[in-house]
């Protein structure tokens, strides 16, 4: 078999993405402005609390009386204003949100070379060997708009040396399966040297399944 890199059509199709990308904008746009409007605006809000005319320091007023002392040089006063910057770190979890969003979005990807299954998710990617993992299949549950969830077949490789594990769902961007040359490519490459029998005749009757699905696309 070849070592033709094959770029699998998981992930979300160009509308959802679209709509995903507005939605982490919008998150992270809204954490960002609830982080920083405290930091830029912590003077006016010092102000707002009575904090705004302070001494340069103690001994600019150590001549006046105690009671006549501005509250910026009473005990802990100078620390209130701070107190307004914290609130902004409410907007932390919206950035992070937003981020993940994005990157699950757009950076999600799958690829086929040789017999290497890659699976590319927010944060990183993961390598496994088709020809020498346990692999069988599965579903996974994916929103499908409101509360609907709807569930995909999925084909789960585990690496049987360092238990590396990827899932690559059977459903392409917008398709009822995955085309008929990468399910026939997913096929090959899961059962590429790999003797039929013992644990292994189970990869080949999983991968003679996606071999039927790719001869009847418009079965599914």
């Amino acid at each position: 078999m070849t070592n033709e890199k094959i770029s699998l059509s998981v992930g979300a199709g160009p509308g959802q993405r679209a709509f995903a990308a507005v939605v982490g904008f919008l998150f992270s746009a809204f954490g960002a402005a609830f982080v920083l409007l405290p930091l830029i605006a912590d003077r006016l809000l010092a102000r707002l609390t009575g904090y705004g005319d302070p001494f340069p320091s103690y001994d600019d007023a150590r001549d006046l009386p105690p009671g006549m002392l501005p509250p910026d040089l009473h005990d802990g006063a100078a620390a209130a204003p701070g107190r307004f910057r914290l609130v902004g770190l409410c907007g932390l979890p919206f950035v992070l949100l937003g981020l993940y969003l994005l990157l699950r979005v757009l950076r999600t990807a799958a690829w086929l070379q040789g017999t290497r299954a890659s699976v590319r998710g927010a944060f990183g990617a993961r390598t496994v060997d088709l020809a020498t993992a346990e692999v069988h299949g599965g579903t996974a549950a994916y929103p499908a708009g409101g509360d609907a969830v709807v569930r995909v077949p999925t084909v789960v490789a585990r690496d049987r040396d360092t238990g590396r594990r990827i899932t690559i769902p059977l459903q392409g961007m917008g398709l009822a399966t995955l085309p008929p040359y990468e399910l026939r490519a997913l096929a090959d490459a899961m059962t590429a040297g790999r003797p039929n029998n013992g644990r292994d005749a189970d990869a080949h009757a999983l991968a003679g399944q996606l071999r039927t699905m790719a001869d009847n696309p418009l079965g599914h």
